[in-house]
């Protein structure tokens, strides 16, 4: 209702119903920027694609600058370049091998390139090396990787997340998804509504970056 009035009250303030809706777009998104995270960021590529041509042109002038190159792959997974991204990954390893992140980071790589139980193997010896590798990610990274053919498994690796991170949002949502997969209805609806409490304990500082979590988490409960 309250959408649908402000696109009226725009209509008549402009007095073109396309910009009106336009306007009221780019209202929405700024807010779900600003406090949900929802939508995704129009700024970040940008930032992203920069720093990684910057990143190139450094190489091409010093091909062996090791922190260049990893920061090159991490860029490059986030851009879900994944086979790109092993490339320097594996020229790195030999300097870095007792790296828990490189080797995690490559197993991360292997999964999303379809080859799984290699790259399962490699995050679960990144983990091995440092189990507080990257405050618990790849537990969530795990569940996802293993829960469509395994979901029990899945689901140990999301409890193991939130023994050590009880005030993750994400990784209740994420239990409660997997749940549903198992048809255990139930426990899906607790987890999800767990989501919630959790959320509303956080210290305000947290909650920008767990919204998005607890208002999935509640669409899920309806």
């Amino acid at each position: 209702m309250v959408k649908i009035l402000g696109f009226v009250l725009l209509w008549r303030l402009l007095g073109n119903p396309f910009l009106a809706l336009l306007v009221l777009l780019i209202v929405l998104y700024l807010l779900d920027r600003r406090y949900v995270g929802l939508f995704p960021s129009f700024v970040k590529p940008l930032k992203r694609n920069r720093r990684l041509a910057q990143l190139r042109q450094e190489l091409a002038a010093n091909p062996h600058h090791t922190s260049s190159k990893l920061e090159a792959a991490r860029l490059l997974i986030e851009k879900k370049r994944f086979r790109e991204a092993l490339g320097y990954l594996e020229q790195v390893r030999p300097i870095m091998e007792d790296s828990a992140e490189v080797v995690y980071e490559m197993g991360y790589c292997l999964v999303k390139l379809g080859e799984t139980d290699e790259g399962v193997r490699l995050m679960v010896q990144g983990l091995e090396m440092n189990p507080r590798l990257k405050y618990g990610e790849p537990y969530l990274r795990l569940a996802e990787a293993v829960g469509t053919a395994d979901p029990e498994r899945a689901i140990g690796y999301l409890e193991q997340f939130r023994r050590e991170h009880s005030s993750s949002c994400e990784a209740y949502y994420k239990l409660g998804k997997l749940y549903t997969q198992l048809g255990r209805e139930d426990e899906a609806k607790l987890a999800f509504r767990e989501t919630g409490s959790i959320y509303r304990s956080l210290p305000k500082y947290m909650r920008r970056k767990e919204r998005r979590w607890a208002m999935l988490a509640w669409l899920k409960s309806r």
